[in-house]
């Protein structure tokens, strides 16, 4: 009979035939393991994410204003990331970071927006 061993600690193990760990925390050690690098590239943009989301929240208090693209980029903000695009039915495009938005006119000016429940 083949001898089986915990994939993380490799200590004996006793029980059920395709039992492949000798606990939850080799089990637990050994999938972190596994995905750390995904989990540190999701935890990389969820901070992005969370930061942009901080700046446009705190530069559109009320709702809905207008600021210039340069006042974004000296705050942070990153335009590369955001959670989701609304297009409206004349072809404009809103770009979202959860629940805020903005979209860009002419003129490196930007229009700030908190998502509506209208909007999906």
């Amino acid at each position: 009979m083949q001898s089986r061993t915990c994939l993380e600690c490799a200590l004996k193990l006793v029980g059920r035939k395709d039992q492949k760990f000798c606990s939850d925390y080799c089990r637990n050690s050994f999938n972190n393991r596994l995905n750390e690098d995904v989990n540190a590239t999701v935890a990389r943009v969820n901070r992005i994410l969370r930061k942009n989301r901080r700046i446009l929240s705190k530069l559109n208090p009320n709702g809905k204003k207008s600021v210039n693209g340069v006042k974004l980029s000296e705050e942070g903000f990153n335009f590369h990331y955001f959670t989701n695009v609304y297009s409206t039915k004349k072809g404009m495009r809103y770009y979202f970071c959860y629940d805020y938005g903005y979209i860009k006119l002419e003129d490196n000016q930007f229009i700030l927006v908190q998502k509506q429940q209208y909007i999906q």
